[in-house]
């Protein structure tokens, strides 16, 4: 890093033009500071244009202390962050882009357009008006002797010094839009802590009959509430749908309990979740339409007349419940209120939404600098958190972004002071 005491105006390097490391940019650019914007790729905010395909869900309209929650282990370090730069801040940033966010159903909050681009094309075109300068298909793969930067560039490699770094370089999955996490083994030389990269808000597998994947792989399974209780005997309980897939179950449901599965997994080998297909339906309701006679009537139709119990929910008990289950009154509906399904294993990383693991943050300052190399700040999915889906993903990533940002004007500031002596 090259002393900026005698540069009229400080150079920052950001690697990685996703959402943390556009909006490090827009900080230092608003504080005086000369950025180029280096990514991989051959344009930028891959990945963030991939997660606005069916509408961009940029955050979440919850109360505040409920979102906190939504960072489980790591709500301690993810918390100024977003003290700093919430979902408010993050709704009111997009209006002066003159792009309008409401709020949906469930709480998620989108951009009336729905669409990821609009709002991507006038941050870049807002960026460059205040002298970001971007620099595509710019791999970077270390630091040079003299400690510049090293670029793999389709003209060669290129060596760029500058006064200040921020490294924005995603996590490990969807490798494709270029999270591929290339940066794991070059910050490890440098002795920096990186925990292990694990699939987040992933699918499972379960191994399905071939019978019920071909009549149900790719159909929602709707309305129903997923139960599983951990290690330590708490009981966690989520409320949504979920896709039957090829080999297992994806979707929000599971995304919102994905780490506590993977850990148990990780732990025993398989996860046991418990789904209740009738909620709102109390069980013992559920237990007398289940034993009511039912004359002539086959009971699967018993089933879906008294209890609209029919296509997937109804494969889902056959899948699961033995002939013997069926002719037992009491053990059918106890299957209808806490079906169980065995998860036996994460999906690869590279079909998972995000990724748990990265730069330890015991390795960071407040400002999530690096405290053995001053001057280089980390931001987004390539630190070590996790979230579900539904906007908090976003958030932290522009949340930290904005730290970084901020935090590397603070840091080039006191580098320009005039030396006591």
């Amino acid at each position: 890093m090259e002393s900026a005491h005698h540069n009229p105006q400080p150079t920052v390097a950001v690697i990685g033009g996703g959402p943390s490391g556009l909006m490090a940019a827009e900080v230092l650019c608003s504080g005086g500071a000369r950025v180029d914007v280096y990514d991989a790729m051959p344009s930028f905010g891959r990945k963030f244009l991939m997660a606005g395909k069916g509408g961009l869900n940029l955050t979440h309209a919850e109360a505040h202390e409920t979102f906190l929650t939504r960072y489980g282990a790591r709500r301690l370090q993810i918390e100024p962050m977003l003290t700093t730069f919430g979902p408010d801040a993050l709704r009111e940033w997009a209006t002066t882009l003159a792009v309008e966010t409401f709020v949906g159903s469930s709480g998620r909050v989108f951009p009336t357009g729905m669409k990821a681009a609009p709002l991507l094309r006038k941050w870049l075109h807002r960026l460059r008006e205040t002298g970001a300068k971007f620099h595509v298909r710019h791999r970077w793969h270390g630091w040079g002797e003299d400690g510049a930067l090293r670029f793999a560039t389709p003209e060669g490699e290129r060596s760029v010094r500058t006064d200040a770094v921020i490294f924005a370089l995603g996590g490990g999955s969807w490798a494709r839009l270029g999270s591929d996490a290339a940066w794991v083994p070059l910050l490890a030389q440098r002795g920096i802590p990186i925990a292990p990269m694990k699939p987040a808000n992933c699918g499972f597998d379960i191994g399905w009959s071939e019978h019920f994947r071909s009549r149900f792989a790719g159909q929602p399974l709707k309305s129903v509430v997923a139960t599983f209780t951990d290690s330590a005997g708490a009981t966690h309980t989520r409320h949504g749908e979920c896709i039957i897939t090829d080999s297992g179950i994806e979707g929000g449901l599971v995304y919102a309990l994905c780490a506590l599965l993977r850990d148990e997994i990780a732990a025993k080998s398989a996860a046991v979740i418990h789904l209740d297909l009738l909620p709102g339906r109390e069980a013992q309701r559920v237990l007398s339409e289940v034993a009511r006679p039912r004359g002539a009537k086959s009971l699967s139709t018993h089933l879906q007349s008294h209890l609209g119990i029919k296509g997937v929910k109804a494969g889902l008990l056959r899948e699961a419940l033995t002939r013997e289950d069926f002719a037992i009154p009491a053990r059918l509906a106890a299957a209808l209120k806490a079906l169980p399904l065995r998860l036996v294993a994460t999906r690869p990383i590279d079909e998972a939404i995000s990724t748990a693991g990265g730069v330890a943050f015991e390795a960071l300052d407040g400002n999530l600098m690096i405290r053995t190399l001053p001057g280089t700040f980390c931001a987004g999915e390539m630190l070590d958190w996790e979230a579900p889906t539904g906007g908090y993903l976003l958030t932290a990533c522009f949340a930290s972004g904005h730290i970084a940002g901020t935090g590397a004007l603070a840091w080039l500031a006191a580098e320009r002071l005039p030396d006591a002596n």
